[in-house]
């Protein structure tokens, strides 16, 4: 519980600072460790530009356009990122840093402080993403919007700080079920989404059928004539739920840059929707118009200062009028950067008319539609900009920083999260913001409140019971149960395993821990932080190619392993088409036939390092849908009582295979 809301806006402050400064210590260090060619080709920097000047832009900055002969390269740097200018060394003090106004195919707009060196104004020169500033920005100014909010929205910051409790009110009628296939736990969530004033949330332990739960609680509020906001921190989630909306036949717009958007949902996107309207189709006649002035203005002389001589528009006009010259400048300069004002002037008309075409075709889609869906972030775009909302509903609540759901929190007066506190948690760079911001609202709101705000799904859809128990009691309080549909499933193979392979691939040892006694210990590479663990690539190499073998296919076979050297090293060994090997944090939210999961830790000190996060051994042990095989040293591990609690459990329920 905060004190008040200016303690609490001040820590996030703090921890959102901490953030973006790491952030900008990284891409100085890739910058050092990258050429100029190899950091373009990652999208964070562009190279062979010139820039010219663009007048004074707001706050006593200078906008300068940076552009090139040709279209520039497929870019990450956006509007409100921070860029840096250079010629030369891209890390000189010295070089100007500004943020980014606007991008074309052609140019990027920056808006430099105070007035720039003489170097932006330069050819060969390059722009270096310094970070990717505008979720940060979208943040601060959420955190400043609750300071002032006003009505609804003054409960929404009681219940950030603790001060008020959510609440809920009685149904007048039975709820109507969409999707019939709903099970009692996934109902009783939509039910009491409905009765929440103000917050709930949805637990979602693994294969519960959390977004089935969402979309129609999202449905439900949509039904009741309740405009609907929905998010996520990620791209895919968002898509995700974009595309479960379609299915069910709810109108949905997604907005969002189309490069990120799955290509089969292009066209429900806002970029792609909006052009049948009529007043957008005006507005490209007009943007177009407004190209045309801008060739004749390249045929005039641009009004820099060293041609105004002090004098504003107005006078440089008046004297072009008079064909008059001034201090040297001779009258048909005068004239031709009079010419340029007013062609200018002309243009700036016309951009105020394309921009408010654009924005009355946005405004009547958003209006068309049920659903409104958008990461995050970009729930703080300009399009969205001042837009209230009824609701605003965010998947992956779990995966994202307290702050981040902040800003789609802004639009409306009530929450509904979603999300697995037990599953892995929001991605951190900064160590001293770790602790801070690695608890979620989600997980904060659950503390604060009680279980009574949220309800938790509780059959489970992926899982054969041997595979799901261990997690169910160990993260779950043992209230998971597997639906019949999957409760027995097991791998079906053709033709029998190998001696060596027996105990392991025998489709009724569902669970499996392959055990090395720690006679194979773990090392770690020259300049890495990281571990590898070769004997258990060898044998995880062998593992899967008996699997597929067995006819086993391999886009149905995943393997996991907590370090990048060890899923580099089994990356190495295994060159198949289909196979994913990925890092715990790459199969969340992801489901396999078959999990195998190397722990590599094997020392004689028992050290299992950030093995101890017990939410990465959750999400590691639940992806398996009918077979999961662990890897590692029971000696190592059984200094951790969980990892000790898993083996005998894997002993009972399973085979613990002696290496």
């Amino acid at each position: 519980m905060f004190k008040d809301y200016t303690s609490y806006e001040k820590k996030f402050i703090e921890l959102v600072e901490m953030e973006r400064e790491e952030e900008m210590k990284r891409h100085k260090d890739e910058i050092k460790s990258l050429s100029a060619e190899e950091r373009q080709s990652k999208g964070r920097a562009l190279i062979g530009l010139r820039g010219r000047d663009e007048g004074k832009g707001l706050r006593g900055t200078r906008v300068v356009k940076f552009n090139r002969d040709d279209e520039l390269p497929e870019h990450q740097i956006g509007t409100g990122d921070l860029v840096m200018i250079s010629k030369g060394d891209p890390l000189d003090p010295e070089n100007p840093t500004g943020t980014v106004l606007e991008r074309t195919k052609y140019s990027v707009a920056v808006a430099l402080p105070g007035d720039p060196p003489e170097l932006v104004f330069n050819d060969g020169l390059r722009m270096d993403l310094y970070v990717n500033d505008i979720t940060f920005q979208r943040i601060l100014e959420a955190l400043e919007h609750f300071e002032i909010v006003t009505g609804k929205k003054m409960y929404i910051r009681g219940l950030l700080t603790g001060s008020l409790d959510p609440r809920f009110s009685e149904l007048d009628e039975e709820v109507e079920i969409n999707n019939e296939r709903l099970d009692e736990s996934q109902v009783r969530a939509v039910e009491k989404s409905l009765e929440a004033e103000d917050l709930f949330l949805v637990h979602g332990p693994p294969g519960t059928g959390k977004t089935t739960a969402l979309i129609e609680i999202i449905e439900q509020h949509a039904e009741r004539g309740q405009s609907v906001l929905a998010t996520a921190d990620s791209n895919v989630a968002v898509d995700n739920m974009v595309d479960f909306l379609n299915r069910e036949g709810v109108s949905v717009v997604r907005i969002g840059h189309p490069a990120r958007v799955t290509e089969t949902l292009r066209e429900h996107t806002l970029d792609f929707m909006v052009e049948e309207k009529e007043k957008y189709k005006k507005a490209q006649d007009t943007w177009d118009a407004i190209g045309e002035i801008g060739k004749q203005q390249d045929g005039e002389t641009f009004p820099a200062q060293k041609w105004r001589q002090g004098l504003d528009n107005k006078k440089i006009k008046k004297l072009a009028r008079k064909e008059k010259g001034r201090r040297g400048v001779p009258p048909k300069k005068i004239k031709s950067m009079a010419n340029w004002i007013e062609l200018q002037e002309k243009k700036n008309k016309l951009i105020r008319r394309a921009k408010r075409l654009e924005e009355e075709a946005v405004e009547s889609i958003i209006k068309e539609v049920d659903v409104v869906c958008t990461t995050n972030s970009t729930a703080g775009s300009e399009l969205l900009d001042k837009r209230e909302f009824d609701v605003v509903v965010i998947d992956e609540a779990t995966q994202s920083t307290e702050p981040s759901c902040l800003i789609p929190i802004t639009h409306a007066s009530k929450v509904i999260m979603a999300g697995d506190h037990k599953q892995l948690p929001p991605t951190i760079i900064s160590r001293e913001a770790k602790e801070g911001l690695e608890k979620t609202l989600f997980e904060r709101m659950l503390d604060l409140h009680g279980s009574d705000i949220k309800v938790m799904l509780e059959k489970q859809y992926r899982m054969n019971t041997d595979i799901m128990n261990f997690s169910s009691d160990e993260f779950y309080d043992g209230e998971l149960q597997a639906d019949e549909s999957v409760a027995d499933h097991k791998l079906e193979i053709s033709g029998k395993p190998s001696k060596k392979m027996k105990e392991a691939l025998d489709p009724d040892n569902v669970v499996v821990f392959m055990d090395s006694h720690g006679k194979w210990p773990e090392n770690t590479r020259k300049g890495s932080s990281s571990k590898e663990n070769k004997k258990e690539a060898d044998l995880v190499k062998g593992i899967v190619e008996e699997c597929i073998d067995l006819e086993v296919q391999p886009e149905q076979i995943g393997v996991i392993s907590p370090y990048d050297d060890q899923v580099d090293l089994i990356k190495s060994r295994l060159d198949i088409e289909g196979l994913e090997v990925k890092t715990v944090d790459g199969f969340q939210g992801r489901q396999k036939d078959v999990i195998v999961v190397s722990f590599v830790r094997s020392n004689e000190e028992g050290n299992i390092g950030f093995l101890e996060d017990m939410r990465r051994l959750n999400v590691s042990i639940t992806r398996a849908r009918k077979k999961l095989i662990m890897v590692g040293d029971s000696e190592t591990l059984k200094h951790n009582k969980t990892y000790s609690r898993l083996i005998d459990y894997v002993e009972d329920k399973g085979e613990v295979v002696d290496l």
